[in-house]
């Protein structure tokens, strides 16, 4: 179990706002500032504990009588792809990948604007403009990188922002060209830091919150074996386990291709 964490002064809560995720909820959370020295140790400690990373703070719901948002991560070495994850991998092994510094791009930002007005075109983030995107890549006191996917022909056609943390990787956000649907790139995208994570020789992937009454998000628990964190404690994955997601208390608790 991760040992709790000190220093309380960095914490404090946002106000309640609507839910992004399920629909007559309201969503409120808890912050850290990670503009501190040795963000990368405290950024690791806190999404071993279930926080997310956005521009340089750490957050996690914090929603009065719910605990919808589960953490969920997968542990690589244990992954094991089905037939679907299979075919999406193998579709996709003409493609290029490129690891680069945090670092907007005009060729970037067309293609996120692609995906927001074709997949969450009505999401919160749905009015982010060229400055917004700026932000959101290069705005990071953390290891992070730019991950490009690129055809034969030099197409960009998926983009991944990633955190390396102690023990593993963490999918900030992805997003990928919405016209290419025979390639299930959100799929392969997935596939390629479960993948990565391993190269690396660090045991998990943290693929941020599983959400089971969001369509959206339900698609993480796909990817198994998974934990999630529940009491406190990182749990494998039970899908056919109902999972409780009323709040008690003040805190959430190799591939083969």
């Amino acid at each position: 179990m991760t040992p709790p964490l000190r220093n309380p002064q960095f914490f404090y809560t946002t106000t309640a706002q609507p839910c992004p995720y399920l629909p007559a909820r309201m969503e409120r959370k808890i912050l850290a500032d990670l503009a501190v020295p040795d963000a990368d140790t405290l950024h690791s400690r806190l999404s071993a504990t279930g926080f997310r990373r956005s521009h340089t703070l750490a957050y996690a719901p914090l929603c009065e009588g719910c605990s919808a948002c589960i953490p969920i991560r997968l542990p690589v070495a244990d992954f094991t792809p089905n037939r679907t994850q299979k075919r999406a991998w193998n579709r996709n092994t003409d493609l290029s990948a490129t690891l680069l510094p945090p670092t907007a791009t005009g060729e970037q930002y067309d293609l996120f604007r692609q995906y927001l007005n074709t997949r969450h075109a009505d999401g919160d983030m749905a009015n982010m403009g060229p400055r917004d995107y700026r932000i959101m890549v290069e705005e990071t006191t953390v290891d992070t990188q730019i991950i490009e996917f690129r055809t034969p022909d030099q197409k960009l056609i998926a983009v991944s922002l990633t955190d390396t943390l102690n023990d593993g990787l963490s999918a900030v956000y992805s997003f990928y060209d919405p016209q290419q649907t025979t390639r299930s790139l959100g799929v392969y995208v997935v596939l390629f830091l479960i993948r990565q994570t391993f190269l690396l020789g660090r045991p998990y992937l943290y693929l941020g919150y599983w959400i089971p009454g969001s369509p959206k998000m339900a698609y993480k628990s796909r990817f198994r074996p998974a934990e999630i964190l529940r009491h406190d404690a990182w749990r494998p994955l039970d899908p056919d386990q109902p999972v409780d997601t009323k709040r008690h208390g003040l805190f959430p608790d190799a591939p083969l291709f």
